[in-house]
């Protein structure tokens, strides 16, 4: 089977695994809430912890940080598997993180609602370079136990993880193809993260351990 024929199988399926919403099944397992209609209303793991708790929170992470992880390492495995070459498995790799990404934003599941990306990306970001993935959680942890803020430390980390990655793709410390996806990331985790962006600058985002005030539907306070 040639290069393209494995894209056109892979990347659609990493999509679909991206879209799994790991958020929106256990929150309804664990407490019969949908974070949908709750909180934020965003499916990541931040919203399922104030809404339903700590337990179901660090299993939806590991879900996230899992899809991300398993979409590359799959890419990986069949391409060395089929014997594709460097370049190629790279790509294949990316486009597959990208998938995985994309999938866990825009859930088909879910009328291409989803979460921010941050577990998801970051298990990607792991396998693809995993200094680029320290250096996301080094700087992210720090600033989130300071500030409080989890979108804060989350656009952080993006910054640094994938922005580090575009820098060593540069320097051919790492493939161009990854710095591609560090650089996909970034745009996608800040566009995602707009809302809170606008909240953090106006004073008003809520802090962790805090409630977050109403929202509309489209995600705006009421």
């Amino acid at each position: 089977m040639s290069a393209p024929l494995w894209y056109l199988l892979l990347v659609p399926a990493a999509y679909l695994l991206g879209a799994i919403p790991s958020g929106v099944i256990i929150a309804k397992l664990a407490g019969g809430v949908d974070v949908r209609e709750e909180g934020s209303r965003s499916t990541g793991m931040t919203n399922v912890l104030r809404t339903v708790g700590v337990g179901p929170a660090i299993i939806v992470l590991a879900l996230d940080v899992g899809k991300g992880v398993l979409a590359v390492m799959a890419a990986r495995l069949v391409a060395r598997y089929v014997g594709l070459p460097p370049a190629e498995q790279w790509y294949l790799e990316v486009g597959c993180a990208v998938a995985a990404l994309v999938g866990h934003n825009w859930s088909v599941y879910l009328r291409f609602r989803g979460g921010r990306g941050i577990a998801t990306g970051l298990g990607a970001l792991s396998v693809l370079s995993p200094w680029a993935g320290l250096a996301a959680l080094t700087v992210a942890l720090p600033v989130i136990a300071v500030s409080r803020y989890v979108s804060l430390g989350s656009l952080a980390g993006a910054f640094l993880g994938g922005g580090g990655l575009v820098v060593l793709s540069v320097l051919h410390v790492q493939p161009m193809a990854y710095g591609v996806y560090g650089g996909i990331g970034v745009a996608v985790i800040t566009f995602r993260h707009r809302e809170n962006i606008h909240r953090l600058l106006a004073g008003t985002e809520s802090r962790l351990g805090r409630r977050p005030p109403p929202t509309t539907p489209e995600g705006t306070p009421v």
